[in-house]
Parts: C-alpha cells; sequence; structure tokens
C-alpha cells in the first residue's frame, strides 16, 4: 500500500507543478479569452450597457459551447500549446512535460486498442 501511495503523491506532486507552471498559466489564460472568455465579456457588458445585438451574439455563442461534446476544451489546450511554443520558446520542460503526456496517452490508446482486437479475435476463434 505504500509504494501506491507514494506513486500518488509523485503523480499529484508533478500535475500540480505543471498546472500552476506561471508560463503555461498565462498560455491557457490567452487561450480562454480568444475562446471562451470573448463571449463572457460581451455578455455582461451588454446586460450592463442593455445591448442587446452583443447581449445576443454573446449568448448565441455561449450557448453553442453547452452543447455537449464541443471541442472547446481541444481547441482552447491547442491554442495554449501553440501560445506557449510562440510567447517561450525556451521552455523546454513544459513543452516536454506536454509531448511526454502525449505520447502516454497514445500508447494506452494503442494498448486499449490492441486489447479490443484480442478480445474481438478470441471471440471469433470460439
Amino acid at each position: 500500500m505504500g509504494k501506491l501511495k507514494e506513486k500518488f503523491k509523485y503523480w499529484l506532486k508533478t500535475v500540480i507543478e505543471f498546472i500552476l507552471n506561471p508560463r503555461l498559466l498565462l498560455c491557457c489564460g490567452i487561450a480562454w479569452i480568444i475562446t471562451n472568455g470573448w463571449a463572457y465579456i460581451a455578455t455582461s457588458l451588454a446586460v450592463w450597457f442593455n445591448l442587446e445585438w452583443l447581449e445576443a451574439i454573446a449568448g448565441a455563442y455561449l450557448a453553442a459551447l453547452w452543447i455537449p461534446f464541443t471541442p472547446e476544451k481541444i481547441i482552447t489546450v491547442s491554442i495554449a500549446i501553440f501560445l506557449l511554443r510562440l510567447f517561450f520558446p525556451n521552455d523546454q520542460k513544459t513543452l516536454k512535460r506536454l509531448y511526454d503526456m502525449k505520447d502516454a496517452a497514445k500508447a494506452e490508446f494503442k494498448k486499449l486498442r490492441l486489447k479490443r482486437k484480442e478480445k474481438k479475435n478470441n471471440k471469433d476463434t470460439k
């Protein structure tokens, strides 16, 4: 049980360090403003200044964001990574972590796909 606890602590520390990285936070904030933030700000201003046309545009965009399976998070993260590479090209540590996470996700997906294929082949042979 101690090994699992140590592994969890290491994982938690790594995730917290990664998420609280000031450069990444800045890029994620800018990316969020680009994808969503403008609509929230516009809605607030529209209500404050009674601008119906702005409220309609921002409200429609926000309504579209809340539809299930909207790829907004994927787009936001992609923009954040692009901005990180653009603004901080020498921040190799953060970029390496991102690429390592991507590679780990790919490997896990490949493992799941092989497991499913094996299961299917075992089912077909019976």
